[in-house]
């Protein structure tokens, strides 16, 4: 892959990583329709780091201030005393049913991802659940009044984005605003929920990484992709906030839609 294949890809990742329409779903159904070869895996490890690096660095002080607030709950044997302390045992716990499915599942998964046709339909029903989402919307809730059974219940859906064109960032907004949490605090709560199973895949494709006999030849390849990713990242995480602030879940519902019919009506005619 060249330096603009591996830049394109970067991009790719940064914008659907945290935007409701499935990275793994682009990741698979651009490449198929350009022509493309299909990704390679160190590229991919590294633009997943790159989006790593973006949502920690957006969030450095809540995730500071979350951290701070478990360690010291912990010292004063109050685990749950502030709303920081309780976000980082709700983060804990929900991250907790996706590293389960996903190893006990992983080579189900690693079918289904060589199957294109299926993220287009996985995106289609990203779609639906997204229309769901914002008319299950039934409250104003901030992340102080969060509780346990938001969290699981969220952390169970985050399940599905294991499927391509499923989803992470969708499936936490839409189940928080079914739970009752206004769109900006859904929003920052699944970014923050994100941490873990981002830095897990991350963590998984770099080990794999390290195996790689021509490392070194790609080096200049995997650091455009890192890039790209990260500074594409950032910015698309600071525009879903700002953009739920005043407007729904619609137009992500119509694009996945749009996109998920346009693959398959491609396939078919060719």
């Amino acid at each position: 892959m060249d330096l603009f294949e591996a830049i394109f890809l970067g991009v790719i990742q940064g914008v659907t990583e945290f935007l409701p329409v499935s990275s793994d779903g682009h990741l698979l159904l651009v490449p198929s329709l350009l022509g493309m070869a299909e990704p390679d895996l160190n590229l991919v490890a590294f633009a997943h780091v790159g989006t790593l690096l973006a949502i920690l660095v957006y969030f450095r002080r809540d995730l500071w201030q979350i951290t701070v607030a478990v360690l010291d709950g912990l010292r004063r044997r109050q685990p749950l005393a502030t709303t920081n302390a309780r976000l980082g045992w709700y983060i804990a716990v929900g991250s907790i049913p996706a590293a389960i499915v996903g190893l006990l599942f992983k080579d189900l998964f690693e079918e289904i991802f060589s199957r294109p046709a299926l993220a287009a339909i996985f995106l289609i029903c990203m779609a639906a659940i997204l229309v769901a989402g914002e008319r299950l919307h039934s409250g104003h809730k901030s992340l102080e009044q969060m509780n346990w059974l938001d969290a699981i219940l969220i952390g169970l859906a985050q399940t599905l984005a294991l499927l391509p064109g499923i989803s992470r960032s969708g499936m936490t907004i839409t189940t928080g605003l079914g739970r009752g949490l206004d769109r900006p605090a859904a929003a920052r709560y699944g970014f923050l929920l994100g941490v873990p199973a981002i830095a897990g895949a991350g963590l998984l494709a770099l080990l794999e990484l390290a195996q790689a006999p021509d490392l070194t030849g790609q080096l200049p390849a995997l650091a455009a992709t890192f890039l790209a990713s990260a500074v594409v990242g950032y910015a698309c995480i600071s525009f879903l906030l700002s953009w739920l602030r005043r407007h729904s879940l619609y137009g992500f519902a119509l694009y996945c839609a749009a996109f998920g019919l346009f693959y398959l009506l491609v396939a078919v005619v060719v």
